[in-house]
């Protein structure tokens, strides 16, 4: 199994995040791909078997508009095919933002596996999370 983590941040939140699902994948002996948005190809999601897209909340409860949405928004029709996570971190409100994102992932074809939210700095519950889901992405 082969497993793409693509993800954008700014303050390492949601870096850590996809680190974190990094070991969960590895524990598994599945190859994982970690990239930042800003490095993403079509292939970086083309030629693997699972995604998980990391983003933090933004503005007013939604994913970052000028890299993460545009990106999202190319590999969209390649993402439908595949074993597909979200994940990111927030730090006011409730975190409605990756409920709204799952919707219009699913809104657009795309089957969501696990949408995965940690407030602010992601904590040691968090990470486990993370490693959790790296493992189910690795199956």
């Amino acid at each position: 199994m082969k497993v793409s983590i693509i993800y954008y941040t700014e303050t390492g939140n949601t870096e850590a995040m996809a680190a974190a699902i990094v070991e969960g994948i590895e524990n598994k002996g599945a190859e994982a791909n970690l990239v930042d948005v800003n490095d993403a190809t079509l292939d970086d999601v083309k030629n693997y078997d699972a995604i998980a897209l990391g983003c933090p909340a933004k503005g007013d409860e939604e994913i970052e508009d000028t890299v993460f949405r545009p990106f999202v928004e190319e590999v969209m029709d390649e993402l439908k095919n595949k074993k597909v996570a979200i994940f990111g971190s927030y730090s006011w409100n409730e975190g409605e933002w990756i409920e709204t994102w799952k919707a219009e992932m699913e809104e657009n074809g795309v089957s969501i596996i696990e949408a995965l939210k940690a407030y602010d700095s992601p904590d040691e519950e968090a990470i486990e999370a993370c490693r959790a889901l790296g493992e189910k992405l690795a199956k």
